[in-house]
């Protein structure tokens, strides 16, 4: 008997448990993976973000240090080398996180979690038991969606663990969406000298994103060398011996080396047995939960990839920590505005709260600053000056609303204004906080003085 049972043990899982485990719950966190972790950590965030990092090098090291004085001779791929550091990384931060189980006194049990009843959970693998507990916490992700008329094969019709492994660079790669996802392992590919191929079915990519940015991001992506096919449906794909050919309406039959289906993923609550509590999902197979995260079955909860709302690990562990503290404390909440979105492609993008598109809809009256990076000496000096950052203040108060950022280093910079919206500041409290110089965070001062008309160096 538990006090709590959090049933997945990815960003949303680990977190909640360790986090409920602080708090002097008795915890115990089933997870049917070896290596613990999760999707993001183990197939996902980390191991993609290792193959951006070293593509973009070799890239970098090939074609950019000329410019900064750096001559080197005939540059060379190593792909099993770069597989050795990504799966160096997965590796320390799967280890690491069974570290911290046993830090904090979590009892980890290996194999697949149905429902039985009522507080009551099976444990069907390595490990075989029947447990139970007050409280139930259901952070099981997600996994990639199918589409209809392309049979994935794992080899050369994959999702993005395929992707993540291929053991030579492929000729010409077919990416299917435009998405976070899809750019940023077309990116890698592309990078290591790939023909990438974007087939997307909206008329823009990144859905989603600011539409401004969204149209920055194209232009950009086409000058590095990306195919893009906007509108396009794709009807299906065929393999042969060693090529795919993709077939779209309107478009004449691509044919490849590889195919990256990268439509979206859907929630992972098949197997759950939820039927035996009487809990249904929606039509996209989530979980819909209240404002604290319960169930429409007491005692059961449910956060991360299997409620609606984005796909985000940052947003599961914020959801996880919330949940488990209101349920030993009484207190836990989320602020979804403040949550920030990355692409780590290069540039890099990120936005945080309401998009221009959003606050229009809304009727929300606003201002703009804009500060563009070729005017930062930091960015000149990394030779990084493409793209801006754009705050959006409520016109009457001047709090901010909304930042996005396509540029180097977006990521990093989103925090600050991220902070900014957790707390309700105003533009001009970003503007009258000095910023170190030279830095790139001196982008986001300068675009918080433009919100009021007042920037200086542009």
């Amino acid at each position: 008997m538990f006090d709590l049972i959090v049933i997945g043990a990815g960003p949303g899982g680990y977190v909640a448990a360790i986090r409920a485990a602080q708090l002097g719950l008795n915890v115990a966190c089933i997870e049917r993976e070896p290596a613990l972790g999760g999707t993001c950590l183990r197939v996902g965030c980390i191991p993609s973000k290792a193959m951006l990092e070293s593509s973009e090098r070799f890239h970098a090291t090939a074609h950019d240090l000329k410019r900064f004085g750096v001559k080197v001779g005939n540059v060379e791929l190593d792909l099993a080398a770069m597989h050795k550091h990504k799966d160096a990384c997965v590796n320390a931060g799967t280890r690491g996180v069974e570290g911290l189980f046993k830090k904090n006194k979590v009892t980890r049990y290996e194999g697949t979690a149905a429902f039985t009843g009522p507080g009551a959970i099976r444990v069907q693998g390595k490990d075989n038991v029947e447990l139970s507990a007050k409280h139930i916490l259901i952070a099981t992700g997600s996994k990639p969606a199918q589409l209809r008329g392309v049979e994935m094969d794992g080899e050369l019709i994959g999702d993005s663990t395929t992707a993540l492994g291929y053991s030579e660079v492929p000729g010409h790669l077919v990416v299917i969406g435009a998405g976070v996802i899809g750019l940023e392992l077309g990116s890698v590919w592309l990078r290591l000298g790939a023909k990438v191929t974007v087939l997307e079915y909206m008329d823009h990519i990144l859905p989603g994103l600011d539409e401004e940015i969204s149209k920055e991001a194209l232009k950009v992506f086409k000058k590095q060398g990306f195919a893009f096919h906007l509108g396009a449906k794709v009807t299906g794909a065929k393999t042969g011996k060693k090529h795919v050919t993709v077939s779209a309406e309107g478009l004449e039959d691509i044919k490849c080396d590889r195919v990256l289906v990268a439509t979206g993923r859907w929630a992972n609550t098949d197997g759950l047995g939820l039927e035996h509590i009487g809990l249904k999902t929606n039509q996209r197979g989530q979980i819909e939960v209240n404002g604290h995260f319960e169930t429409a079955v007491r005692g059961v909860y449910a956060i991360g990839d299997v409620i609606p709302g984005p796909m985000l690990a940052h947003k599961a562990e914020e959801e996880g920590i919330a949940c488990v503290e209101r349920i030993a404390t009484g207190v836990g909440h989320v602020n979804y505005n403040a949550i920030p979105g990355i692409v780590y492609t290069h540039p890099e993008i990120a936005g945080v709260g309401k998009t221009e598109q959003e606050l229009n809809a809304a009727g929300i009256e606003y201002n703009v600053g804009r500060f563009n990076f070729i005017a930062n000496g930091r960015a000149r000096a990394l030779g990084e000056t493409a793209g801006w950052v754009k705050i959006l203040a409520d016109k009457r108060t001047d709090r901010v609303l909304g930042a996005h950022i396509i540029g180097a280093r977006a990521g990093d910079l989103i925090a600050e204004v991220a902070v900014a919206i957790e707390f309700g500041a105003s533009a001009e409290d970003i503007a009258r906080s000095c910023h170190a110089h030279p830095t790139l965070a001196e982008c986001v001062k300068e675009a918080a003085l433009g919100v009021a008309g007042r920037t200086i160096h542009m």
